[in-house]
């Protein structure tokens, strides 16, 4: 298979601006499977820039005859936020830029919506993608075998996800973690990263499920606050939370019993039990 000369020039003269710093990074496919992943962070990050959220610049996806596929964008400058002494402060701002994203309007839900021309893949309803793409009964099923999660429960998260099929759908970055985004030495946002869990979901419920997980009670409060919801809002949503935090980790019950890892299988089912729940009944 004959390279594309076009391809090969840019990505090398790409590559070398980006080694002294001076345009950007190039990140290249070698399986050849994420060139659909590149071109929905591009149109993600473009809708999301123009509402004011600094994200990462994407300059060109490509996917040339004899060329893995590959994406260009500009380089950002700065640390991962959660190395940096402000936490509390920077999720504040994480949950505004949070409520930005979810308020630009998308069609279809989950992984194919607007950026995609496809139609097979494409979710209708938010049921749908509950059964197509989330499988939500295989997941509650391995909550159930391996999570301890009894039925009576089962059926409250069944509830609670169901309920939300009247929402309209929005755009969620679907990872919004200190970890993927960037800041400068005085806690400024410069850029949100790493848009490839891009969704079209249910806002508040799909950020938050996931943005809220892994930070402390007072950076809980932060973002939910930055976003613009209050004590009272929050119990409100608190069900269908759980409920999509809980199907997150059903993938990886299912890795540690394969894996034969019984004592990570153990701390995952404490933590599903609410054995690090200090607020809780």
């Amino acid at each position: 298979m004959q390279a594309d000369p076009h391809t090969d020039a840019l990505l090398a003269r790409f590559a070398a601006e980006a080694r002294f710093g001076a345009t950007g990074a190039v990140i290249t496919d070698l399986d050849g499977t994420a060139v659909h992943e590149f071109i929905r962070e591009q149109w993600a990050t473009q809708r999301v820039r123009a509402a004011g959220v600094p994200a990462t610049e994407v300059l060109e996806v490509g996917n040339g005859v004899g060329v893995h596929p590959y994406m260009i964008a500009r380089r950002v400058r700065g640390d991962a936020a959660m190395r940096h002494g402000e936490r509390e402060r920077i999720v504040r701002e994480m949950g505004r830029l949070t409520a930005l994203i979810n308020a630009i309007p998308t069609d279809g839900w989950g992984s194919t919506f607007d950026w995609s021309h496809n139609r097979l893949s494409y979710n209708a309803s938010w049921d749908v993608f509950l059964e197509r793409e989330l499988c939500i009964d295989d997941r509650i099923d391995a909550l159930g075998r391996l999570g301890g999660v009894d039925a009576p429960r089962a059926r409250r998260m069944r509830g609670a996800l169901r309920a939300l099929s009247g929402i309209a759908p929005t755009l969620a970055h679907g990872d919004m973690r200190l970890k993927n985004v960037v800041v400068d030495a005085a806690g400024r946002i410069q850029a949100v990263i790493d848009w490839d869990d891009c969704r079209s979901a249910p806002a508040p419920y799909w950020d938050l499920a996931i943005a809220l997980h892994d930070v402390s009670i007072d950076e809980k409060r932060a973002f939910v606050e930055g976003y613009g919801l209050d004590a009272d809002a929050l119990a409100a949503i608190a069900p269908a939370l759980r409920a999509l935090n809980l199907l997150h980790y059903a993938p990886w019950l299912v890795r540690a019993a394969d894996a034969g890892r019984a004592d990570e299988l153990a701390h995952l089912r404490a933590r599903i039990g609410g054995a690090f729940d200090l607020y809780g009944p």
